[in-house]
């Protein structure tokens, strides 16, 4: 007689109770917060922290140190309109429009050289070189173009040598240009570099088998393809010449005051109105946030198309 055996059933997992809608937000969250957390508290702590508290100094007027920060009204701000102050801004906008204007005539065909006509095996070592001054202080680079451009410097001694008649560039703007020129120059070169090494060979030789002339050929081929190469870097050295205090400070004497300069008084010189220079520099942060903004639209370096 046959015995009959139940059937088997397939075997089933023990269920797990479903996630609630707040463990699966933090299930999500969970990584980024880990990743993102130390940085964020650093930038939370030394960046926003900061700015909050120079936005509520710039509320309060004629505050020095020790004063009871009471907020009342916009005044440190309608100061910022005086004629006064606005030729300071203007003047800090020219030296840095001035400065791009420079860094993008001298930086293009040195990147163009090294991305392009160089040798392949030569052009990382070429491109360090170039940059290797970066490696020192800012301060010291300054002091470098003091000594070569005083009354008694290297320039003027050289002048003298060849019976030609000396310059006076210290303490004016055109030394101011030099220097600010000579610091960012470096960051112009490497961003044009990296846009000009991806430019397409194929289109250049197209051109020149064409008929096309040289000028004709970079004006219709190799710009548009490194458009965005050319608005990124001249936004980065935009950026950081606004707000350059040594180079002024140290080449450019009395006459050529900028907005970091009027800052640095409002904070550490005679007049310690920190109200004042606080919206100074908040009106500075707005102005650099735009240029950013700018930056992060049009140049992520990838040639145009």
């Amino acid at each position: 007689m046959a015995v009959s055996t139940p059937p088997k059933t397939p075997y089933e997992p023990p269920t797990t109770p479903a996630k609630t809608g707040i463990s699966q937000i933090w299930s999500k969250l969970a990584g980024p917060l880990i990743m993102l957390g130390p940085a964020g508290l650093w930038l939370l702590l030394l960046l926003v922290f900061p700015t909050l508290v120079i936005f509520q100094l710039s509320l309060v007027e004629n505050i020095r140190p020790g004063d009871v920060v009471i907020p009342d009204g916009l005044g440190n701000y309608l100061r910022v309109f005086e004629p006064i102050n606005l030729r300071v801004i203007a003047r800090s906008v020219n030296f840095a429009i001035g400065t791009t204007v420079f860094c993008l005539l001298l930086g293009f065909p040195v990147a163009y050289w090294i991305a392009v006509m160089a040798p392949p095996k030569s052009r990382n070592l070429l491109l360090l070189g170039f940059v290797l001054p970066l490696w020192t202080s800012s301060l010291l680079r300054s002091y470098a173009w003091i000594t070569i451009l005083r009354p008694t410097g290297v320039l003027n001694s050289f002048l003298g040598l060849l019976g030609l008649p000396t310059l006076a560039l210290l303490n004016s703007s055109p030394a101011v240009l030099i220097g600010m020129t000579y610091s960012y120059l470096p960051y112009m070169v490497t961003v044009l570099y990296a846009s000009l090494e991806k430019l397409d060979s194929r289109l250049l030789e197209a051109s020149a088998d064409l008929g096309a002339k040289p000028p004709e050929t970079f004006w219709k081929i190799t710009v548009p393809q490194t458009k965005t190469g050319i608005i990124a870097g001249s936004l980065l050295v935009f950026i950081s010449s606004l707000g350059d205090f040594v180079d002024p400070e140290l080449l450019g004497g009395a006459s050529s005051m900028t907005v970091s300069r009027l800052i640095y008084n409002q904070f550490l010189g005679a007049t310690q109105n920190w109200g004042f220079g606080s919206a100074l520099s908040m009106v500075l942060i707005f102005g650099v946030s735009i240029a950013i903004a700018l930056l992060i639209r049009y140049g992520d370096g990838r040639p145009s198309k």
